[in-house]
């Protein structure tokens, strides 16, 4: 019997879904306080992951969850930056 490759799961800061990392959005808030989309997944720091989707990104904008998250305020741009990454764009 082959045994299946355990496919890495992470929750959704807004939708609170577990889903496969690859589906889902990294934002990441290093020691130095910046918080910046880690298309990656690999960067340093703490992350929260977001559902690839437009009305999630735009939910997690409207509700300020990344600044609770992140203890932080979290810039426009970082939102900006997730919904182009959702609509295929890469900056």
């Amino acid at each position: 019997m082959v045994q299946k490759k355990k496919v890495p799961e992470r929750k959704c800061v807004v939708t609170n879904e577990m889903k496969p990392k690859k589906d889902l959005i990294r934002v990441v808030r290093n020691k130095e306080g910046e918080v910046f989309v880690d298309p990656t997944g690999k960067k340093n720091g703490r992350g929260a992951y977001l559902s690839r989707d437009l009305d999630v990104v735009l939910k997690a904008e409207k509700s300020h969850v990344l600044n609770r998250i992140f203890s932080t305020e979290v810039d426009a741009s970082i939102y900006e930056e997730l919904k182009q990454l959702v609509n295929g764009k890469t900056t």
